[in-house]
């Protein structure tokens, strides 16, 4: 029997379904609170009034993207390749995917996940109405798998707020909408399974675990509290069939905000960077009571290079703040503005060293 993947891929292969329900607007959201007896006993959500206030701003995106056919590998290095290669070159395939986005300002900008959008060559949205609209990419970032579109609408569009997925709990419910197989607008609850999920996407993994349903076509919708707020952006599953098996992930909205606000301003994201590799590392000597990174590697020319870190340092702290994990130094860090100043302290020969480090610029494609 196949193990279960990992899929991260799950924009629909066909056009998604415009939408054709009327668009409400969404100042004043209240909390939905609204609950309903079973059987005259236990009392659970309704989400019939969540859903309404929410489905207008959510949009379903439809990807095209040009690509050159492949050369036959049997044809390659034969007399043939090159009459064979100026043909294809003639023939463009039309590759065509969708995905689900939220609007988060009425004039039009949406977020969605950067596997959505890709290096689409055309990029249209549809709103709940069934208009569509041609949408520029504004920026993308591929550690985080989030892209921020914009589209030019005739009027101000319904928008949805951020929530605070820091103050999410353990079974809370939540409300996820999307365009899953290319039928737009619809909606799952479920509730949150677990936080703070690695699943090997990248360095900046921080999921939220959900059983709402999420199935291809969901990537880039949103993941709604019961007030009506973004908490999560549904970016991939856990499955052996690559349908909903009740285990999907969602970027958390306090990693995704900060991100999305700078790719808005500048149309790339900037991280700090130390140029160190690290692992974790828990000192044998248990009296010591300490835990840290090792500095595997210290890059030539970096920013650590020129403080004075080395290999073997064991990072215990960054500007005084305690420091156990690799994932955790490298989020800190990324978190700093280029050109600016941290403390880093070390544990160096038995001793605590603090070392000031100017950070630099991540450099981009860098995992």
């Amino acid at each position: 029997m196949s193990q279960p993947i990992v899929r991260r891929r799950f924009g629909f292969g066909l056009a998604a379904l415009a939408l054709a329900a009327p668009t409400l607007p969404l100042a004043g959201c209240a909390p939905a609170s609204a609950q309903r007896s079973v059987n005259g006993g236990m009392l659970v959500p309704d989400f019939a009034d969540l859903s309404e206030r929410v489905l207008p701003a959510v949009v379903n995106i439809a990807v095209t993207s040009e690509q050159i056919p492949q050369l036959p590998p049997e044809l390659r290095g034969t007399p043939f390749e090159r009459y064979f290669r100026d043909r294809l070159r003639n023939r463009r395939q039309e590759m065509i995917g969708a995905g689900s986005g939220f609007i988060i300002d009425p004039a039009g900008y949406i977020v969605t996940n950067n596997h959505v959008v890709g290096n689409g060559s055309r990029v249209v949205v549809a709103l709940q109405d069934g208009t569509e609209y041609p949408a520029r990419i504004v920026g993308s970032d591929d550690l985080t798998d989030l892209a921020l579109l914009k589209i030019e609408p005739r009027g101000a569009l319904a928008s949805v707020p951020w929530g605070s997925s820091g103050a999410l709990r353990i079974g809370q419910w939540v409300l996820a909408a999307g365009n899953p197989f290319g039928l737009g607008g619809t909606v799952t609850s479920g509730i949150i399974s677990a936080r703070g999920r690695e699943i090997g996407a990248g360095p900046f993994d921080d999921f939220i675990q959900t059983d709402a349903a999420i199935n291809p076509g969901n990537s880039g919708g949103p993941v709604f509290n019961m007030a009506g707020e973004v908490v999560g952006i549904s970016t991939a599953i856990y499955s052996p069939s690559g349908a909903s098996a009740g285990i999907g992930f969602a970027t958390p909205s306090d990693l995704a905000r900060p991100v999305i606000e700078q790719l808005r301003q500048g149309g790339r994201v900037e991280r700090g960077w130390l140029g160190v590799s690290v692992q974790d590392a828990v000192p044998e000597d248990a009296r010591l009571a300490r835990r840290g990174v090792l500095i595997a590697g210290v890059e030539r020319g970096s920013p650590a290079a020129r403080a004075g870190l080395r290999q073997g340092d064991l990072v215990v702290a960054l500007n005084g703040e305690r420091i156990e994990t690799s994932r955790a130094l490298v989020r800190s860090v990324a978190a700093v503005s280029p050109g600016q100043t941290v403390r880093v302290t070390v544990l160096r020969d038995g001793q605590e060293r603090e070392l000031p480090v100017q950070v630099g610029r991540r450099p981009s494609g860098q995992g």
